[in-house]
């Protein structure tokens, strides 16, 4: 069995574990843990790491089509037609993303400190997108792409690992059983 943390990575902390701080190294006390993909620093949510490197490789890597789960807050009304362009593909510098799943969502987090931006004169909405392709910035760059430029990404679920009754800042340890790399 392997050993996996569920972490749920603040706004504004790196992920990794050196350089300029707040770091992994500052919520986490697990020599030999390593992340299983990356967030971005203003990103937040689920932060999968482990002791295993089979694990670990199952969990980052694309091929192997691990769906991630995104509670992301956009700029503006997303309309009909932009909810299917994301559907179905949205073009952007590096080629057309594979489909995803994309719904609308209710505000489903407090808001964050610091604010996301704040203008009274445009509404933002949330939508609720599945992935199974990990582009760098690929949801901002979805998002910006059809008029509805991201305010806030937060990963809620990875494979069959969510956040739930995971507080920010905290994390959950478990063992888990290797998966099979077909």
């Amino acid at each position: 069995m392997a050993a996996l943390i569920l972490l749920n990575k603040p706004y504004g902390v790196l992920c990794q574990f050196s350089g300029p701080g707040p770091t992994l190294a500052d919520l986490l006390d697990h020599p030999g843990f390593y992340p299983a993909g990356r967030l971005d620093k203003d990103s937040e949510g689920l932060v999968l790491l482990t002791n295993s490197g089979q694990l670990q490789t199952r969990i980052a890597e694309p091929k192997h089509k691990m769906p991630k789960e995104y509670w992301v807050q956009v700029e503006g009304e997303v309309s009909d037609d932009a909810l299917q362009i994301l559907r179905s593909g949205v073009l952007l510098k590096d080629g057309k993303t594979k489909p995803a799943s994309v719904n609308r969502l209710n505000n489903p987090l407090p808001a964050r400190k610091p604010a996301v931006r704040y203008r009274k004169a445009v509404p933002t909405s949330w939508l609720l997108i599945e992935l199974r392709e990990g582009r760098n910035r690929q949801i901002r760059r979805m998002t910006a792409a059809v008029g509805n430029p991201c305010l806030r990404i937060y990963r809620y679920r990875i494979g069959p690992w969510s956040l739930e009754n995971i507080p920010p800042g905290e994390s959950r340890l478990t063992k888990v059983n290797l998966p099979r790399l077909d």
